[in-house]
């Protein structure tokens, strides 16, 4: 599968339904450094060389629904997330810098595109991170006092 032929919808697909419960229980309690270790990770990739650009969208899977044409996951930030906590995330370090994002998304349980989601973990580097940050500024708007920070 070329990276650019990924059809990340796929994948959410058989997470929600060819993964059992206790597969999907797994995936949820696994870090980031142990997700590759987990049985449920190579059943939801069958014939798939996995390598940590899949373990970056597997950590999410559990916490972010797909919509097609969703807005995006900065959108969805900017209307619940102080920019400190954003800041927080984009100044850490791989992996406490995924590792506080999927903090952010179980808080704010997005529902985005995973097409374009997906495609934002698989290749998730500091141009990934800044654009996450520029979606958020263009749509930012303070949270609402007792809004989620």
């Amino acid at each position: 599968m070329s990276n650019n032929k990924i059809n990340f919808v796929d994948i959410v697909e058989r997470y929600n339904k060819r993964l059992s419960s206790g597969q999907r229980a797994e995936l949820r309690r696994a870090t980031l450094e142990s997700i590759a270790s987990i049985p449920a990770y190579y059943h939801l990739l069958p014939g798939i060389r996995t390598n940590s650009s899949w373990d970056r969208v597997v950590f999410f899977l559990p916490y972010v629904k797909h919509s097609d044409n969703a807005k995006t996951l900065g959108e969805q930030l900017a209307k619940k997330v102080s920019e400190e906590r954003l800041f927080q995330v984009l100044r850490s370090r791989k992996p406490n810098d995924l590792i506080q994002l999927r903090r952010l998304v179980q808080q704010v349980e997005p529902t985005v595109d995973w097409q374009q989601f997906g495609k934002t973990l698989f290749f998730w580097n500091e141009d990934k991170k800044r654009r996450l940050l520029e979606d958020y500024f263009y749509h930012y708007s303070a949270p609402k006092k007792g809004a989620k920070t």
